[in-house]
Formats: C-alpha cells, structure tokens, sequence
C-alpha cells in the first residue's frame, strides 16, 4: 500500500515538475530590468528570456520579439536552450515511463524485478531531467546577480531575477524528489 503511496506521489510531483520545465523554458522572463538609482518613474520594463526579448511599456502595452537568428546568440545561451529542450524531453519521457510503472505495478502482483525496470528508469530519468533543469537556471541566476554588484556594469544594463528562474528551480526541485522516490525501489 504505502508502495503505491509513494508511486502516485512521485508521478504527481514528476508531473508538475515536466509541466513547470515547459513553462520555465518558454517563459520570456529569466532576466529583468532592474530599477535602481532611485527611479520611481518607470515606464518600461524588459523582459530577456531564451527565444524572445519583450518591452512592456507602462504595464499596458507588452512588445515581444524573438531572436533572428540561432547563430548569432551567445554561446551560453545556445547552451541553455539545448538543455532545457533536453530537460523537456527527458522529464516527458521520464513521466511517461513513470505512468507505465505504475499501471504495470497495479496490474501485477508477480514482484519486484518486473516492476523496478520501469519505476528505476523513470527515476533516473527525472533526475537527469531535475539536474539539466538545475544547470542553465542557476548559471543564468549567478550571472544575473554577478552582474547586478558589479560597478562597471552601467544602471540600465543590470539585471534582476525572473519569474522564469524560480520556475525552474522548483520544477527542477520536483524533479529530483521524483527522481529519489521511483530511485528508493
């Protein structure tokens, strides 16, 4: 009983945390503009994401634009698209794997070797997954707030974190606990 428990409850954790990597890796808002020099007037706010650049102007009216051309990013940033389009897939997979665990594990009662394949593989998965989240949002979040102390970076230039990077780190958290309950096995 406490065996299915623990299934149901990683496949729930594992599938929030596949839905919340799709989102972190389209969101537009992993960098921000940051207001600092005691502006209070602001009226526009720059959003930096890994496929587009967004302007919104005074919260009303919200300009976006992908980028041209893939061969003109940044390397770090051809990276981290590689990586969480790698994140998306492995977590599909994974929870996948993981709805065939658990349909295998209620249906039979022939004991644990059949059952641990797929339970194993979809843990494995979700921590691969978990961990190629983990890498690009925090690289991202540490260049961010490097940037942000840094005197030679000019006021308009600097940076804050975005809503994107907190979705990654808990998608990338529920991952990973996924991952060590279907590892427990």
């Amino acid at each position: 009983m406490a065996c299915g428990v623990l299934q149901i409850a990683g496949l729930l954790l594992g599938g929030v945390g596949m839905v919340g990597t799709l989102a972190a890796t389209a969101m537009p808002q992993w960098r921000v503009s940051a207001h600092v020099d005691g502006n209070i007037v602001v009226f526009e706010a720059v959003w930096e994401g890994l496929w587009m650049d967004c302007v919104s102007q005074l919260g009303i009216r919200l300009q976006c634009k992908f980028y041209d051309s893939a061969l003109a990013l940044p390397p770090p940033l051809e990276a981290f698209r590689a990586l969480m389009v790698s994140a998306v897939g492995t977590s599909v997979l994974a929870f996948l794997m993981a709805i065939a665990g658990v349909q295998y594990t209620q249906r039979s009662k022939e004991g644990p070797p059949a059952v641990s394949t797929f339970i194993l593989a979809a843990g494995l998965a979700f921590l691969l997954a978990g961990s190629l989240v983990l890498i690009p949002v925090s690289w991202t979040g540490g260049g961010v707030v490097r940037d942000f102390y840094d005197p030679r970076v000019p006021a308009p230039l600097k940076r804050e974190l975005g809503a994107a990077l907190y979705v990654g780190w808990g998608s990338a958290a529920l991952l990973l606990a996924a991952g060590a309950m279907y590892c427990r096995f």
